[in-house]
């Protein structure tokens, strides 16, 4: 199935953007800890639409969303 032009734009977004309004959280968010600051958080969705699956990280070395495909 092709990307909705939604899931296409979200994977532009930065850190602080917010899921587009068919994303939806898939399951509890993962934290990892390290020495403060360091710690950061993964959260996964999926689009009711297209079925893409994102994950929004908060690690500053990882990509804001990242968008699965396979």
């Amino acid at each position: 199935m092709e990307t909705c032009n939604l899931c296409q734009e979200q994977t532009k977004k930065t850190r602080r953007g917010k899921p587009h309004k068919d994303l939806v959280k898939v399951n509890e968010p993962r934290v990892f800890t390290g020495a403060s600051p360091r710690g950061y958080e993964e959260q996964d969705y999926k689009c009711l639409d297209c079925d893409s699956k994102f994950t929004q990280s908060t690690g500053k070395n990882d990509l804001a969303w990242t968008l699965w495909q396979g």
